[in-house]
């Protein structure tokens, strides 16, 4: 199994209490920490506001992030979990990918969706069009991305997009370009994209939910003529893990008490908390162990992991990375 990190940026408030000048060094540094450590990769979410509600807490950019990380490591790959294809037209995306690719020497990976944060959407003047019109979106910019980064050059005619002899040089330095992940397990269509253009997929990480939506990818796969088995399958993990169940406890109460003074309503809090209690990565290092094993067994290769206290304490983490990943690192 594959393992990587997800980097705190204040869109999940994990950021609350820091001062501003102080998080990019932050951030900047438990980068390099995943860069010296058994990470595979790290990773950064789009978006503009914070969740599960939004507040003037901090929220950093995640591409100016992915060029300020390039220059800052040596070693991790870096991704976005996921970079929605409406926020910025496919064409600068793909050139702005590029130039990345070349900064980090060749380490990034292309996190797409379609998108779903209303309130930030509106906010930033993108409207907010209905599902189908940004599924449509996201597949018409993957075609473009795809053509600017294997021909240097991109001509396309969609409903949504147009580009006429766009050029995109140089290319990606990674052969036939960045690898892209199709992050959404909608059946009808998202997967259906996923089938025809990933090289990753990112979707329920629950052995119920991570079964059913890698059969459904596999019938889109046999549909579109792909070998399900070139596709990656990975899911996000949010993680609470202690020596005992005293210390996760602990840790789930520390993020209660974050949400809480910054002001998050108690509903959302527990919202918080349920995205992280029964899940595969809450509990001891033996019993994650355990349910990621199963997870691997259904097909579940590379896990991404969301540590909420990292900005204050990395002792999860440290737990994370002596007792769990040397079990299950391929």
């Amino acid at each position: 199994m594959r393992f990587g990190l997800f980097i705190p940026q204040g869109w999940r408030f994990d950021l609350v209490g820091i001062e501003d000048v102080r998080q990019w060094p932050l951030m900047r540094d438990l980068a390099r920490r995943a860069d010296a450590g058994p990470w595979e990769s790290v990773w950064v979410y789009d978006h503009f506001h914070t969740t599960p509600v939004p507040s003037e807490e901090a929220t950093h950019e995640a591409w100016s992030l992915m060029a300020a990380l390039a220059a800052s490591t040596d070693r991790v790959r870096l991704g976005q979990m996921c970079t929605c294809m409406a926020y910025r037209p496919p064409m600068y995306l793909a050139k702005a990918a590029a130039t990345i690719d070349h900064v980090s020497g060749g380490r990034l990976e292309m996190g797409i969706g379609a998108g779903w944060y209303e309130h930030e959407w509106r906010a930033y003047g993108y409207g907010f069009p209905r599902a189908g019109e940004r599924l449509a979106m996201l597949r018409e910019g993957v075609q473009i991305m795809r053509q600017a980064w294997r021909e240097g050059v991109a001509t396309f005619s969609g409903e949504h997009y147009q580009v006429d002899g766009a050029i995109c040089r140089p290319l990606p330095l990674q052969e036939g370009g960045v690898p892209l992940w199709i992050a959404g397990g909608g059946e009808k269509v998202t997967l259906r994209i996923a089938a025809q253009y990933a090289d990753y997929t990112n979707f329920d990480g629950t052995p119920e939910g991570f079964a059913h939506k890698s059969a459904i990818l596999a019938e889109h796969c046999r549909e579109v003529g792909t070998d399900v088995e070139r596709i990656t399958r990975s899911s996000n993990y949010n993680v609470a893990i202690g020596r005992d169940e005293a210390e996760v406890q602990d840790r789930l109460d520390q993020l209660a008490d974050r949400l809480r003074s910054a002001g998050v309503p108690e509903d959302k809090v527990e919202r918080e908390l349920g995205a992280i209690r029964g899940m595969p990565a809450c509990g001891t290092p033996e019993q994650i162990v355990e349910n990621l094993s199963a997870l691997r067994d259904l097909g579940m290769t590379y896990a991404i992991l969301y540590f909420p206290e990292a900005a204050y304490d990395t002792s999860g983490m440290e737990l994370f990375e002596q007792e769990v990943i040397p079990a299950l690192q391929d």
